[in-house]
């Protein structure tokens, strides 16, 4: 089953909250956690997501190259001007269950409308 979400004026956690219930097909009478579902998501104008207070300034995405003073970050403003697909599939991951059909259930989420701004 698809589901068409509009993502104009959504917050970022309350609408990765939404898409990660559906992928995991808590919305079907037949739920059951060991199987994968057959719910894709399908979300336009993520261009248009709002974050509360003061985040898009002072929120700050993490990661560690595994070498000593490697570590590098990004502002969310940066990110989100870069790539705003990459910030939703982000906070959806995090949300859905660390198993084997985690993978399986992102490949369901399908982001359209994205320009991404090329360097």
């Amino acid at each position: 089953m698809d589901y068409n979400i509009n993502a104009k004026g959504k917050r970022l956690g309350r609408l990765a909250t939404e898409i990660a219930v559906i992928l995991q097909g808590k919305t079907i009478p037949s739920y059951e956690k060991r199987i994968e579902g057959t719910n894709r998501v399908i979300v336009k104008n993520i261009e248009h997501i709002e974050v509360s207070g003061k985040k898009r300034e002072q929120k700050i995405y993490y990661r560690h190259a595994g070498a000593l003073g490697h570590l590098k970050e990004v502002s969310y403003a940066k990110k989100f001007e870069k790539d705003p697909s990459w910030v939703l599939r982000r906070a959806v991951r995090l949300m859905l269950p660390k198993n084997k059909l985690q993978a399986k259930r992102l490949k369901k989420l399908i982001i359209e409308n994205v320009s991404k701004t090329e360097e």
